[in-house]
């Protein structure tokens, strides 16, 4: 077994692996560049080596620096996590010169696997389905017709050279087909000098469900079950979930058995993942193969009891699997939540800045299930421009998927992040969707659910009754606190007022109180628009960042931040603002003028903080919708920003190079 092994990455993974060498009594070394000086995968690390400047191109990106250091430190493995080289064989390849073993798969497998056309040669060997199509060039609009009555309607038509959407058709019958082909063809001969297109079965509803399989070099293969991985957005995994709410025991089987076919025709030996697409009729065709340890791979682990690192770590050093695979049983429920640094009020738009709170819920059992949160990250760290935005991957197990489910919105209502924007609110919402929880899931479903993007949730009235208890009770404690300060200069009466009114947002929600214990543990028997009576139970005590008590037999938990006049409430992925008040003051409140908020309709706000590459207007200059008018980078990305409608340039406040934060002025229109 190793002694030592360095970790090729940063991060939640790079912490994760760390954890799992720790287990089995080896020690590790971390490399980092400029940024992540201070990172927590480098406090953890036995050791650790600068690699470079901050660009992943300058330091975890390059192999020799990699080599380098395992050289520097004596570790006698490489675990590459995901991303970066993780995928490369040329890596796996320097690593073997120089003695050093890859924990991972051999290069053969990671070039098989890697190239599209080969993955399917490989696939059809191993008799794995893979999508009917015809791969070669159509010639013409008859012979598409031709080739798509033989694979069977819907079809899809692409062009060879295509990206981006660009000559892409579907067709749903043979009137569709010599049109689709036309405009395919010659969209693609516009957008990339290329006419060449192909046809191939258009699955319809398809979900996105892969197999975990392991390997080792003895030529033993079996499969850990499937994970469901359906719920993206423009490609990228946001909630997974395991096993499959879809999937029938004969098709699982089926689906393992292909998988692990497929690794064994490649000779894989390691964790990796088949990645298959499933229709509507549990038809399931190979899509890719990933040959390393995926992001999703903890709910595997929760469902298993596999530690999918020790076992990648003891096949590297050359031992036989000891699993059969009448050993994997599959037990209860696991979901996992991505958290990322992104704004889901403005279209995800990435989010960096300095954690000033970061506090997970607490990891390990709770009533019937299990919280995790594989992160990389703790309070003070800093989310930069230069890497993933992923801040955590929040898991949770339990004996059935709704309880995992429902463990999952509990733990969301608790994880406190502040200093940058992040999607809890929009993994709050999820988990409250019906169609996710009945389960009907399709890779289309966030953009099918959320057409116009995600946007505020606005509370029912019963929604408002709860938010309202919480205020209330909020504000009975603060006035008892206030009320039992020893320097008041008016002595305390010791009477709490009965009639109140909660505003949530801009609705009033009249409260009775009945009875009232104001310290904590807070008891308080009320009614609601003089209904029947309610009785609030709370540990909550000023300072908290979580409420956490009864409304009635319901348990709710909800973050509690102080804004002025009032608090912002964040619950199931709501955020209100809540203001407790007597009632004649609230009387009183509804006669105050409403501040309005400033007209930005003829400006151009910087949707992000980042860097301005290019202005492409000057002032005076007439604009069309659609016209391009600056271009920001974050996070290594270039956000074009257009013209919502047909405008004169008045203005331009900011040039080439400008680093700007949210919101700043860019230019403005007359």
């Amino acid at each position: 077994m190793f002694k030592k092994i360095l970790i090729a990455n940063r991060g939640e993974i790079a912490c994760r692996v760390i954890k799992s060498a720790r287990k089995m009594g080896i020690a590790t070394v971390a490399v980092y560049s400029d940024a992540d000086r201070d990172a927590v995968h480098v406090e953890m690390a036995d050791e650790a080596v600068h690699i470079g400047p901050a660009a992943a191109s300058e330091s975890y990106l390059v192999a020799d620096k990699i080599i380098a250091a395992c050289k520097a430190t004596g570790a006698e493995a490489v675990h590459p996590g995901y991303g970066f080289l993780s995928e490369r064989a040329s890596f796996c390849e320097a690593l073997e010169k120089e003695g050093i073993i890859f924990i991972g798969p051999k290069p053969r497998a990671i070039i098989a696997m890697g190239d599209k056309i080969e993955s399917k040669k490989f696939a059809n060997a191993a008799k794995v389905n893979t999508v009917p199509g015809f791969l070669d060039i159509i010639t013409d609009g008859a012979h598409a017709e031709k080739i798509a009555g033989q694979i069977g309607y819907p079809v899809m038509i692409k062009a060879s050279a295509g990206g981006g959407g660009k000559g892409m058709r579907i067709a749903w019958d043979e009137s569709e087909v010599r049109d689709g082909f036309e405009r395919a063809t010659s969209e693609a001969r516009n957008s990339f000098g290329d006419d060449r297109v192909f046809i191939e079965k258009f699955v319809v509803e398809p979900r996105h469900i892969e197999i975990q399989v392991l390997g080792d070099s003895f030529g033993n293969c079996i499969y850990l079950g499937e994970r469901e991985c359906s719920v993206q957005r423009r490609n990228q995994k946001v909630v997974e979930e395991a096993p499959s709410p879809f999937l029938d025991e004969a098709t699982r089987k089926a689906m393992g058995e292909q998988a692990v076919a497929l690794a064994k025709a490649v000779d894989y030996q390691s964790a990796g993942t088949v990645e298959f697409i499933v229709d509507k009729h549990r038809n399931f065709y190979f899509l890719e193969m990933n040959t390393r340890l995926q992001v999703e791979h903890p709910v595997t682990e929760l469902i298993t009891g596999v530690d999918l690192v020790e076992q990648m770590i003891l096949i590297a050093a050359g031992e036989k699997l000891k699993l059969k695979q009448s050993d994997i049983k599959l037990n209860g429920w696991a979901i996992e939540s991505r958290l990322y640094a992104e704004d889901p009020y403005r279209n995800f738009l990435p989010s960096i800045g300095r954690l000033t709170r970061y506090r997970p819920p607490s990891e390990g059992p709770v009533g019937k299930a299990i919280i995790r949160n594989d992160t990389g990250v703790t309070e003070g760290s800093e989310i930069s421009m230069f890497y993933d935005p992923m801040v955590a991957k929040l898991c949770t197990w339990a004996p059935t998927r709704l309880e995992a489910i429902d463990a999952m919105a509990d733990a969301l209502d608790t994880f406190v992040v502040d200093g940058i924007e992040h999607n809890i609110p929009f993994l709050a919402a999820l988990m409250q969707h019906p169609r996710w929880r009945e389960g009907r899931l399709s890779t289309g479903f966030i953009a099918e659910e959320f057409p116009d993007g995600f946007h505020p949730i606005a509370p029912t009235a019963e929604d408002r009754d709860v938010l309202a208890a919480i205020a209330l009770s909020v504000e009975l404690v603060r006035k008892g606190r206030l009320d039992g300060l020893s320097d008041r200069l008016r002595p305390h009466t010791g009477k709490i007022r009965a009639e109140w009114d909660v505003r949530i947002n801009d609705e009033y929600v009249p409260v009775s109180i009945h009875q009232s214990i104001a310290k904590p543990p807070v008891k308080i028997e009320l009614s609601l628009h003089g209904g029947e009576d309610i009785t609030i139970r709370s540990d909550w005590r000023p300072g908290d960042a979580v409420w956490d008590g009864y409304i009635d037999d319901r348990s709710v938990k909800a973050q509690l931040r102080p804004v002025l006049n009032g608090m912002r409430i964040d619950w199931k992925g709501m955020s209100v603002i809540g203001h407790a008040m007597q009632t004649h003051v609230a009387a009183l409140e509804k006669l105050m003028p409403v501040k309005l908020p400033p007209d930005t309709s003829k400006m151009l706000l910087c949707p992000m903080p980042g860097l301005i590459v290019s202005i492409n207007v000057s002032e005076g200059q007439e604009v069309k919708a659609g016209d391009t008018l600056a271009i920001v980078e974050a996070m290594k990305m270039e956000n074009v920003l257009r013209a919502d409608r047909d405008l004169t340039v008045s203005a331009i406040n900011a040039k080439q190079g400008d680093s700007l934060a949210v919101d700043a002025v860019i230019m403005e229109f007359a």
